[in-house]
């Protein structure tokens, strides 16, 4: 169950959105929070993120190509298995406000660590305090895109699993 909704979560990435509005953190806090094993909790996550890169990398073609293999895919990848990291702080402890400031928390380390990426990637900002600041603005439109698709698919995944709980007595152990 819990990987079928982190499957159906992630290919949610192939419909039309704005950019950065992706359930991947989303995903990964799910993940970690709910997983028993901890090898599971990272797997599902990067194997759902991996699955859908790769169709949209089948349906976009050249305008996804450069993606694969490059800095800025490692990075994303880290990302979410640190962020499936830090969901494992909500095994147990699952709230609206704790799912929250978890959200806005993975929204920020994904924010920090892939604009640092692109700064020190990318031969247009200069490799100083300048050009490193000049990219972190860069990114700003996009947060706000990241931190509502982050809060949005989280509502619907630990909602949605809250009401699956309430309605199948199965499901209904604080870990799976």
């Amino acid at each position: 169950m819990l990987a079928a909704l982190i499957v159906v979560a992630a290919l949610t990435r192939l419909l039309p959105h704005p950019p950065n509005f992706s359930p991947v953190a989303a995903i990964a806090l799910f993940g970690g929070a709910y997983f028993a094993s901890r090898g599971w909790a990272l797997l599902v996550p990067l194997a759902a993120l991996l699955i859908s890169d790769l169709v949209m990398a089948a349906t976009l073609g050249g305008l996804y190509a450069g993606y694969f293999g490059g800095a800025g895919m490692w990075l994303v990848y880290a990302c979410i298995a640190l962020t499936t990291v830090l969901g494992l702080g909500l095994r147990g402890k699952v709230s609206g406000a704790r799912v929250l400031g978890y959200s806005l928390a993975g929204s920020a380390l994904f924010f920090l660590i892939t604009n640092f990426g692109a700064w020190l990637g990318n031969p247009m900002y200069p490799q100083n305090a300048g050009g490193l600041a000049a990219s972190y603005a860069a990114g700003i439109p996009f947060f706000q895109w990241t931190v509502l698709g982050t809060l949005f698919y989280a509502a619907a995944l630990f909602g949605g699993f809250a009401l699956l709980r309430h309605r199948i007595p199965a499901l209904r152990a604080q870990t799976v």
